[in-house]
């Protein structure tokens, strides 16, 4: 096998992974194999780039028991988004103390039933959520998420999530007054590969607490978000590159900030763990498309790799090496469904030989697959995920 994309600094597959790979060859595809020390050598690494920020892993990226238990001994915390994640999280153990509900859109029941369990943190960016808050959520702290423009992340989360800085500062405002202690949130976008991009929201979040000083409000925390990158076919900076550059920001932008710093780190963590194993399952020409072979994997879209809609996420791929010369082709899934296409615009080249029955590896696949993976579409069963450790 050979990786079509590497980067100047690849990372491929682990030697647990190959190995397990190796030592069940007969497994039926697609699957995930996830390997927990990578997850383990990237929160350290992470740690180490944000020294003084608290960690909580972005359930989202990746529920797996596994994961949660390997992150929750490294001392993580956690940003749950439901109470699904919540128990999920409760079930292993974990205390509610380490958990955060970031999802700015709940329903009140969830916010009383979190509020039960034990969680006192909570995000809001508008007046209608933090009026839930309010009435659900006693002597907690609530972080006001302000909106970014997104720029420099593959897969940017602007529009649906966050507030200007106006109706922030008001929110801030009538949050300290009815007894919540307040913080800041926000996002620079998913797959982010700008290092610099933290500056900006930062120097807003520094505006508004100027701003909030002259009213008598102290913020008790600013949380940086996620956006940290896996490594897919585009070059990114190393993750200390990231943590200089955010250390820079707050110490212009925040000078002797007494609050909590908290970043919510999910793909980073997870995503250079995993790798799928799928088959190919037909090659075939299409005379009337941009190139004449289209290649159909076992996985697509529906079956976990969501993230390739718009060609959004570029993952690297791993083909058999003895198939040929590598030629333009479009990658599909298998299902009936037209939108089941994973790269034709932004160039796919696989071997020439490749035929049905060989096998593609598609790498740093351990973030938002499983946990996108549909529950039946076209009778396909989820993803199924293995978890090696070599030191555990």
């Amino acid at each position: 096998m050979t990786d079509l994309y590497a980067t100047s600094k690849p990372v491929g597959l682990s030697s647990t992974v190959r190995r397990f790979l190796d030592e069940n060859a007969g497994l039926q595809t697609p699957f995930l194999v996830v390997d927990l020390d990578m997850v383990e050598s990237a929160y350290h690494a992470l740690a180490a780039a944000l020294p003084g920020v608290e960690i909580l892993y972005a359930v989202k990226a990746n529920p797996a028991t596994e994961v949660l238990e390997r992150l929750a001994d490294l001392g993580s915390s956690f940003d749950v988004a439901s109470p699904g994640e919540i128990e999920r999280c409760l079930k292993i153990g974990i205390e509610p103390e380490r958990l955060s509900y970031g999802n700015t859109v709940k329903k009140e029941a969830d916010i009383a039933y979190a509020w039960g369990c034990g969680i006192r943190t909570f995000a809001a960016d508008s007046a209608a959520e933090l009026d839930k808050l309010v009435r659900q959520a006693p002597e907690s702290t609530v972080y006001i998420r302000i909106d970014t423009d997104g720029a420099g992340a593959d897969w940017p989360l602007s529009r649906k999530f966050g507030c200007d800085a106006a109706t922030a500062r008001d929110l801030l405002c009538r949050a300290a007054r009815a007894d919540l202690a307040v913080g800041v949130s926000f996002h620079v976008g998913s797959q982010q590969r700008d290092a610099t991009a933290w500056d900006r929201p930062l120097a807003r979040v520094g505006a508004l607490v100027a701003e909030l000083a002259d009213a008598g409000v102290t913020l008790a925390g600013v949380n940086l978000g996620g956006g940290f990158p896996s490594r897919y076919r585009e070059q990114t900076a190393p993750i200390s590159a990231y943590g200089a550059a955010i250390a820079d920001s707050l110490r212009r932008h925040l000078g002797d900030f007494g609050g909590t710093l908290v970043a919510e780190p999910g793909r980073y963590l997870v995503g250079d763990a995993g790798v799928i194993e799928s088959e190919v399952v037909l090659v075939a020409g299409r005379p009337n498309a941009d190139a004449a072979r289209w290649v159909y994997l076992d996985v697509g879209v529906f079956n976990g790799l969501a993230e390739t809609l718009g060609e959004a996420i570029r993952y690297r791929i791993d083909a058999p090496a003895d198939r040929g010369p590598l030629e333009p082709a479009i990658l599909a899934g298998p299902s009936c469904d037209s939108a089941d296409v994973l790269y034709e615009k932004s160039g796919c080249a696989l071997p020439a030989g490749l035929r049905a029955g060989d096998r593609i590896r598609l790498l740093a696949t351990g973030a938002y697959t499983s946990s996108y993976s549909s529950v039946w579409f076209n009778g396909f069963e989820p993803l199924r995920s293995y978890f090696v450790s070599e030191h555990r």
